[in-house]
C-alpha cells in the first residue's frame, strides 16, 4: 500500500468518524447553544413545578441507587464468583431491561405490580397499591437503571486476582470477613462507577415510569416527565429542565470514566 493510498484512508476514515460524532452531539450542542442564548432560565412562570420534579427525582433515585446496592451487590458477587447450572439465563434476564424499550418495561412492571397483576392483586388484597406512586417510580428505575450497577459491580469483583484471596485465606480471612475487608476496598471503585451509571440512568427514565407511575404533577412526576408535559405551552421551561438533566448526565459519565481510568491504573 502507498503512502498516498494510506493518506486517502486515513482521511476517509477521519471524514466517517467526524460525520458519526456529528449526529451524536449536534442535538445536544444545539440545545445548549438554544438554552444560553435565549436565557431559558429567565421567566420561568412555573419554577415551583421544576422545582418539585427535581426534589421527586433527586429523592426517587438516590433510594433506586441504595437499592440496587444493596440487593445488586450479593447477587453480582455471586454472579462472578459462582459456577451454577442456569447462570446464563439468570444473566440474560438481569441484563435484559438494558436493551428493553422502556414503554415494555412499564407494561411489564405494570402487570406484575398492578392492582390485577400477578403479585399487584396479592398486595391489593392486603391494601398496598403500587401504581401510580413514588414506590412505582423507584421500581421503575430500578428495574431499569440497576442492571448498569450490577453488571459493573460484576465485572470488578472478576477483576480481583485469585492470589489475593488466597493469600487473605492463609492470614484466616473467610466468608464475609474477607468479603468486607479484602473485597470490597478492593472493587470499590467499579461498585461506585455503578453507582453513578445507575443513578443516571435512573435520572433519565422516562417509559417505564410513565407507562407504570403515571405523570402526576408533585406525585410522581419526574423531571424527564416534566420536560414532556412542558414542551408545548412553555418550550424555555423544557429546554431549562433539559439542560439541567444534561448537565447532571456531564457529571455522572465524568466521574464514571474518570473512576474507570483509576481502576485500570491499579490493575
Amino acid at each position: 500500500m502507498t503512502q498516498r493510498q494510506v493518506k486517502t484512508d486515513k482521511l476517509l476514515a477521519f471524514a466517517i468518524s467526524a460525520f458519526a460524532f456529528l449526529l451524536l452531539a449536534a442535538p445536544v450542542i444545539v440545545l445548549l447553544i438554544n438554552g444560553v442564548t435565549s436565557r431559558a432560565w429567565e421567566g420561568l412562570p412555573d419554577s415551583a413545578t421544576i422545582l418539585s420534579a427535581a426534589l421527586l427525582s433527586f429523592m426517587s433515585t438516590i433510594a433506586v441507587v441504595c437499592l440496587a446496592a444493596v440487593l445488586g451487590t450479593p447477587l453480582a458477587f455471586v454472579l462472578s464468583r459462582y459456577e451454577f447450572r442456569g447462570k446464563r439465563l439468570i444473566s440474560l434476564f438481569i441484563e435484559l431491561p438494558i436493551v428493553m424499550p422502556p414503554a415494555v418495561a412499564g407494561l411489564a412492571l405494570l402487570l406484575t405490580f398492578g392492582r390485577r397483576g400477578a403479585i399487584g392483586s396479592l398486595l391489593a388484597d392486603a391494601g398496598i397499591v403500587i401504581p401510580f406512586s413514588i414506590v412505582a417510580v423507584i421500581l421503575a428505575q430500578f428495574f431499569i437503571s440497576a442492571p448498569f450497577y450490577i453488571r459493573s459491580a460484576q465485572v470488578g469483583f472478576s477483576s480481583i486476582s485469585a492470589e489475593v484471596e488466597d493469600a487473605a485465606r492463609v492470614d484466616g480471612a473467610f466468608g464475609w470477613l474477607m468479603f468486607w475487608h479484602i473485597t470490597l476496598p478492593i472493587a470499590w471503585r467499579a461498585l461506585i462507577s455503578g453507582m453513578i451509571l445507575s443513578w443516571a440512568r435512573a435520572l433519565g427514565e422516562f417509559g417505564a415510569t410513565i407507562l407504570f407511575a403515571g405523570n402526576l404533577q408533585g406525585k410522581t412526576q419526574t423531571m424527564p416527565l416534566l420536560v414532556y408535559s412542558i414542551f408545548e405551552r412553555d418550550i424555555n421551561a423544557a429546554i431549562w429542565t433539559g439542560l439541567i438533566l444534561i448537565v447532571l448526565a456531564l457529571i455522572a459519565l465524568s466521574l464514571s470514566q474518570w473512576l474507570a481510568r483509576a481502576q485500570d491504573k491499579m490493575t
